[in-house]
């Protein structure tokens, strides 16, 4: 299928030009060019011309939990530990699989209203197999969003039974999902240690070598809590960076979540080995974890993605969002209103995400999948115009969004999801809430 597509601007090149339009052929952008050649050159195929609007790539979510949507509100203004428990723990063992399809089509769907093309979910509910796991990837298909599937490796002795897995298992079972998707555009499968609090030394060196095995980066949470801190401090004498290190797991191939509580020496092993970090500001707040040392981090070379985190730890799952509260949040914290800037946050939301997933995807050039967004420029939040980018970043709301378009095809449109009603996602949460509620009583 070819399509032209025009709006009064479009992000190219780091700036918004208008007049200029954009050629998708079978999901990939062939080629972009001024509106009026590019209507002579392709006389004949679809026209799809957006006025008032402006289109911008896709934003990128590198770290999501999709079941965690079911939990939001619950075990709010809590300790990060007393509200593991009272939300993770407490309702993991009424999420089957029809539940995880559930909190996955509610996960994703919020999302793509909210201009996210492509995410990373981090999953570690297994049940013993891989059901579950097809049901969140069942959910993304039937939405029509790119995923990333980080399978979590988990064999922490404290964790829920459906968590955990022998490193024999969980390497199998990873395999054999990668291999199944192999070949699929809109699918791929990554191995995510958990962290190296509920992963073994075995666990995580396993994880790691299957990525290497697959060609794929690994996922892994480090140094969140100071908990976990003082935990590895404890049990192997070194920080949690040094520790991963010293497991020989420290390298490109890693993508670290949070990375909060760091020393000096671990950002520069970090920035040394090339490693990579999925930074989710709004959920780090949320849970009072700390603040990543964002402008460090960059300084050291390290390379930053934006994530959500799951919907409980965060209530919000916009990346959107996510740019504004990374630079927000490390202004105030540095009391420097120059350490980072709306471009930073931007590229972390869109192309570094991308590139650090290894997605064709993230920006509006030749050779990318045409995942997009479409841009109400007659919002308030967007006005005046004339700081268009800079509003997008620090005042856009979510209603501003109005269409969004992945793998070449219109998901979202005018505000409202094509491939799966909103309508029948509500009631799906409503009646397994009220089905939990009679359970709990």
């Amino acid at each position: 299928m070819s399509v032209l597509y025009m709006a009064d601007s479009i992000y190219i090149n780091n700036q918004f030009q208008k007049n200029q339009a954009i050629y998708v052929l079978d999901g990939v952008i062939k080629e972009i060019g001024p509106k009026n050649r590019l209507l002579e050159k392709y006389k004949g195929v679809t026209v799809i011309e957006w006025e008032g609007k402006a289109i911008v790539p896709g934003t990128v979510n590198a770290h999501n939990h999709s079941f965690q949507s079911l939990l939001r509100g619950i075990a709010v203004d809590r300790p990060f530990l007393e509200w593991r428990d009272q939300a993770l723990y407490r309702y993991t063992p009424l999420l089957d699989e029809e539940a995880i399809y559930t909190g996955a089509l509610f996960a994703f769907g919020e999302m793509l209203k909210y201009g996210v093309t492509a995410v990373s979910d981090f999953f570690y509910v297994h049940n013993g197999g891989t059901a579950t796991d097809e049901a969140v990837i069942q959910a993304a298909k039937d939405l029509g969003i790119r995923l990333i599937f980080a399978r979590t490796m988990y064999d922490w002795e404290g964790a829920p039974i459906s968590y955990r897995e022998t490193v024999g298992e969980a390497v199998d079972r990873t395999r054999k999902l990668a291999i199944k998707y192999q070949g699929d555009s809109m699918v791929s499968i990554h191995p995510a240690p958990h962290s190296p609090h509920a992963a073994s030394p075995a666990m995580i060196q396993a994880g790691h070598r299957l990525a290497k095995e697959l060609g794929t980066p690994f996922h892994i949470h480090v140094a969140e809590e100071t908990f976990e801190v003082d935990e590895i401090l404890g049990k192997y004498g070194l920080r949690p960076v040094h520790y991963l290190h010293s497991l020989g797991v420290v390298d490109e191939s890693m993508i670290a979540i949070h990375l909060v509580w760091l020393e000096v020496s671990e950002i520069k092993i970090l920035g040394q080995k090339n490693a990579r970090l999925a930074y989710c500001p709004s959920s780090n707040m949320f849970l009072s974890d700390g603040v990543t040392r964002i402008p460090d981090l960059l300084d050291a070379g390290v390379r930053i993605s934006l994530g959500s985190d799951g919907a409980c730890s965060n209530n919000r799952i916009s990346i959107f969002e996510e740019m504004r509260m990374c630079s927000l949040l490390q202004k105030v914290t540095r009391l420097d209103g120059t350490c980072i800037n709306a471009k930073q946050v931007f590229d972390m939301g869109t192309k570094a995400g991308a590139e650090m997933l290894q997605l064709p995807t993230g920006e509006l050039k030749v050779g990318m999948k045409a995942d997009f967004v479409t841009l109400d420029l007659n919002d308030l939040s967007l006005s005046p115009k004339s700081e268009l980018f800079a509003n997008i970043v620090y005042s856009m709301q979510p209603n501003a969004i109005s269409d969004v378009i992945v793998d070449g095809k219109l998901i979202v449109e005018n505000g409202q999801i094509k491939t799966v009603s909103e309508e029948e996602i509500v009631k799906r949460v409503d009646s397994l809430m009220e089905k939990w509620q009679s359970i709990q009583e």
